[in-house]
Formats: C-alpha cells, structure tokens, sequence
C-alpha cells in the first residue's frame, strides 16, 4: 500500500470543495513563553472538530458506484466516527459506525445525529474493529479503516500541505500520533515539498503504541489518558513502515504537559482543544531545550472534549500554577466570626470559591470551629502573603495540599 506525494496532491483537489482549509497562526504569547517560534494548524475548526473529515471524505470520494451502494462501516470511539458519518450523510452512503460499548453516549448520540447507524460492540477498540471487519466481509460493506488506507493517509497529508503552503519557513513539524494516518500523510507532504524539514511525532506517555512498535519493543500500552484521541494500542502497519523509512523521532508527553497545553491553549489562545489536539503543544512543555528557537508548526488535530473534563482540566490547572490555594483556619465558634474570616480573606486579595464548615470533624477545642477554603489567588506569591496576612491578623491558619508547577 504506497502513499506518494501524487496522491496527497490529488486528494487535496478531491476534498476542495468539501472541507475548510483551516488557519495556520502564529502564536506570539505561546512563542514568548517557550522560547519558540510556534505556528499553530487549527484542525480544531473543522465541522466535526478534527482533522479526521480529510482523510474520511477522500476514502468517500474514491468509493466506486457499487461500493456507494452496498454502503460503509467503520470503526471508531470518536472523531473518525463523526468524520465518516457527516461525508456520509452528505454523500448519500449509508453508514455503520462500530463503537466499543463503553464509548461515552455523548460520543454516540453525536454520531447518530449526523445520519449514521451505531452498533456497540467489544470492550475496546480493538474488540470493535474484529466486529466491523467481520460485518464488512458478511454485509459487503466497505470498510473505512482510520488510519490503515492509503487514501485517508493521504487526505489526512492536505494537512502539512496547506500548513506548508502558508508558513514556508518552518523547520520543525510537530504532528499527534495514535495510528499514524495523519503523521504518515504530512510525512509524505512534507518531504516532497522541503526535504530538510524535521518532523517529529509525539504521543502520550502512557501510551506509546507506535514509538514501541518502530523499535521492535513489547509493550501494553495503557489507554487511560487524556489524549484518548491518539491512545491506539495497535497502530498500523503501513503508517509504521512510512514512519521507519523516513527517520521520524517520536517523543512523548505525560499527562501533565497534556494538561497545561489544554490550559495553554484556552487561557492564551482562547481555544477549546482535546488532550490529543493540545499533544504538540505538550511535546515542546516536555522538551523545551529539544524545540528551543526553532520555528514550530504544532498541529492541533482536534477540539472535542466533554465540558465536564474541561472544566477539572482547567481548575486543576490553576492549583498546578499556585492560583488556587486550600486554606485551614482555626476561629471562635462565635456568631459573626465566620463573616468576619471571609471579610478578611477578600481584603488581602483572595477570591472565595468554596467554604467548608467544620465543627465535628477534627481535634479542636469545643469552642472552636475548623473553616476550610479554597481560595482563588493571582500568584503563588499572592497565596503566601495571603497566609502572611491572616496570621497577622490573629487567625491560626495553615496551606492544605500542594500547589507547585510539578508537571
């Protein structure tokens, strides 16, 4: 299965009329921070919110008539589902799409709403990909595999190749990899366009499938990361090959990096991204000599992520950057003294974001009260003079947990 630059050339005209070209941006705050020249490729922006609608449509669009009829099936936990049943839909294909069964109903309800039939099967994606190829043979369906199918390696390339085509002066590219469709692609691009172009890999830490399948290492990758959208435990076999033959080095990011990216990104870009979205990013936090001074382009491969995980990503980003400090103060169990604690905490400059009242629960005196609070601060600076400023006001007063930069 050869992917050459013609193909990625052509799928790019294929996909034209169907899919956005999304903006390359140069991030000045990010650059100053890290020491970089960073230039980010928003796939977040596409309808679906992933690049995954590229190499989908161009595997739609090379459909002959027969197979359009008979209809597709494909397996996915997410963005290659929607991306499949939105082109689908659009193209007059009947589509199954195999998700694991535990796959959330967020994920489910999504696909389904873009036209296309859901079968829950397997406790994994692995589970769920036997259960698809196994439809496709008995249903004669046409399989859409994620990343295994030159076509969608090549429509998932258009990415380096329009990244390229508007920043020329890049020497490094930072690409996610979970199976390898969109790092093969923009392998393919990338080479043919400036061969002296370093393009780099990153993949979470607790799941490095692809760098232990290219050293020929044994290894169970854990799934249970927040860059679920790369966690592919077996990654194909000619995204493999395309990656070995070029030389490519992957490095990777731990759960931290891919935490603060996420944050990077809302807090200094604005932008909602996914742990796999926000993995280039992470890859310069994890090795910031690696990429110092270099000029990035860091793919941002998709934006889906539940609120809700977003929500705990950026408050525990907070804590992680001593803004958000847990406080234990010891006051009179008096009327009046508790309005007068948090009177005093505003005065100094903390935002109160929860209070806890003790009175039962630990080792004090009677007549006194235990008050726990989390309390919102500009810096860890401000937290100390924070604590400073109640002891001298007379409170017995003392930090809970931790709130240093570890990643």
């Amino acid at each position: 299965m050869m992917v050459i630059f013609d193909d990625v050339e052509a799928a790019a005209a294929t996909i034209a009329d169907r899919v956005i070209e999304t903006p390359t941006v140069y991030s000045p705050k990010l650059s100053e921070m890290l020491g970089t020249h960073i230039r980010l490729k928003l796939e977040n922006l596409h309808y679906t919110a992933s690049f995954k609608e590229r190499g989908a449509l161009n595997c739609l669009l090379g459909l002959t008539e027969s197979e359009r009829l008979a209809g597709v099936i494909a397996m996915s936990a997410g963005n290659h589902a929607q991306a499949v049943a939105r082109h689908a839909q659009a193209l007059g294909i009947a589509a199954t799409i195999v998700m694991p069964r535990n796959t959330p109903f967020q994920k489910v309800a999504n696909t389904e709403a873009l036209g296309a039939a859901v079968a829950l099967e397997g406790n994994d994606l692995a589970e769920a990909a036997v259960f698809a190829d196994a439809e496709a043979r008995t249903r004669g369906l046409a399989l859409i595999h994620p990343y295994e199918d030159a076509r969608v390696i090549a429509g998932q390339g258009t990415v380096a190749l329009e990244m390229l085509k508007a920043a020329p002066d890049l020497d490094t590219l930072i690409v996610p990899v979970g199976g390898g469709g969109l790092i093969a692609g923009c392998i393919v691009a990338a080479r043919e366009l400036y061969p002296g172009i370093e393009i780099v890999g990153v993949q979470a830490a607790r799941c490095p499938a692809m760098l232990a399948a290219l050293g020929g290492t044994a290894v169970e990758p854990r799934a249970d990361t927040l860059a679920e959208g790369i966690a592919v435990k077996r990654p194909g076999q000619t995204t493999r090959a395309i990656i070995a033959a070029s030389g490519t080095e992957i490095v990777l990011a731990g759960e931290g990096e891919i935490e603060s990216a996420i944050m990077l990104m809302a807090e200094v870009e604005k932008l909602v991204v996914e742990g796999a979205g926000a993995a280039a990013l992470a890859a310069i936090l994890a090795h910031p000599e690696r990429f110092r001074g270099r000029r990035v382009g860091a793919i941002v491969s998709g934006g889906n992520i539940d609120p809700r995980l977003l929500a705990g990503v950026l408050m525990r980003g907070l804590v992680r950057l001593g803004r958000l400090v847990r406080l234990r103060a010891a006051i009179d169990d008096l009327p009046g003294r508790l309005a007068q604690l948090t009177r005093t905490v505003g005065r100094l400059g903390g935002d109160i974001v929860e209070v806890e009242h003790r009175r039962w629960f630990h080792d004090v005196p009677a007549r006194k009260t235990l008050i726990d609070l989390l309390v919102e601060v500009r810096s860890p600076e401000e937290a100390g003079a924070l604590v400073d400023g109640l002891t001298a006001e007379g409170y017995e007063v003392s930090r809970l947990g931790t709130t240093s930069r570890t990643r």
